[in-house]
């Protein structure tokens, strides 16, 4: 099972492009779409989920026209969108059935027992006859997950799951988004490193609509092992090494700025080199688009 994106591209009215010549393939299994907020991952989420248009390109799945034969994909398609609205007085169960029934599960006993077990599978079951308005965040989630696997679809996309989540939820989520990755094809759109860090064999990085790099963790990791060194310097002094080093990242840390930087030789200065991790990466692609992002 595959998802083939090819040369795909995207102009909203106001002349914003979203999506420039965007080529992807996807396999079977988690696959980490990361980008800022802006990048364009909405805009392609929305786009294989068939909620829109794009102006160019082919995308395929097993051999399906993704953007011509809307009808078949939703037939095989989960989507949880990055703002999934619910009625905050229909209880889960309820909810859960009325998508079934939407989603072409006439009998009602096959759905009863459909929404069982698709609560049970989120672990939201003893929590099915309340209010949906009541949930926490990471149980709306979970909820959001249930809905979209009515069908048991072979293409499952999530956009921006995990942010709000406490850590807790957030660990729980992991959990099952992994499990559902073991047999489907399970697109994880995202600006949080650790989701994909934690989750993806496979992975992309996508900025102002184009994509930066494709391959897995360990590829990224590859592409700058060696090549990362950090300095602890004042915050006055930032637009100073701005100006004279790669900058990809700086945090605030005790009152002090902690600045990582990618060079090809040791750039001395009191600069000392740091083992490399996914989100330098990141950092790394996302930094010759726009400026470095201070996390």
């Amino acid at each position: 099972m595959e998802l083939s994106i090819k040369n795909l591209s995207k102009t909203y009215p106001n002349g914003v492009q979203a999506l420039n010549n965007v080529s992807l393939t996807i396999p079977q299994g988690m696959f980490g779409l990361l980008g800022p907020n802006g990048a364009g991952k909405s805009t392609l989420m929305r786009t294989l989920a068939t909620l829109q248009e794009a102006d160019s390109g082919t995308v395929t799945l097993d051999g399906i026209d993704v953007l011509k034969d809307k009808q078949s994909v939703r037939e095989r398609l989960g989507y949880l969108p990055q703002d999934f609205g619910l009625y905050p007085r229909i209880n889960a169960e309820t909810m859960l059935d009325h998508i079934a029934q939407m989603k072409g599960v006439g009998n009602k006993a096959e759905r009863k027992e459909l929404v069982a077990s698709l609560l049970n599978r989120v672990n939201l079951y003893k929590h099915r006859k309340k209010g949906l308005g009541t949930y926490s965040g990471g149980m709306r989630q979970r909820f959001g997950i249930a809905q979209a696997l009515v069908g048991n679809p072979s293409l499952i996309i999530v956009d921006e799951p995990t942010a709000g989540l406490d850590p807790s939820e957030r660990n729980r989520f992991y959990n099952l988004l992994s499990e559902l990755g073991e047999n489907t094809i399970v697109i994880l759109s995202t600006h949080i490193v650790e989701d994909v860090n934690t989750l993806c064999s496979n992975m992309a990085i996508i900025c102002t609509g184009e994509v930066l790099m494709q391959g897995t963790p360990k590829e990224g990791l590859v592409q700058v092992n060696g090549k990362i060194y950090q300095k602890s310097i004042d915050k006055s002094e930032l637009e100073y090494y701005r100006e004279e080093y790669q900058v990809i990242s700086t945090k605030l840390i005790a009152g002090k700025l902690s600045l990582r930087v990618e060079s090809d030789t040791d750039p001395g200065n009191g600069f000392e080199s740091t083992p490399a991790d996914l989100e330098d990466v990141y950092f790394s692609f996302i930094s010759k688009k726009v400026d470095p992002i201070t996390i």
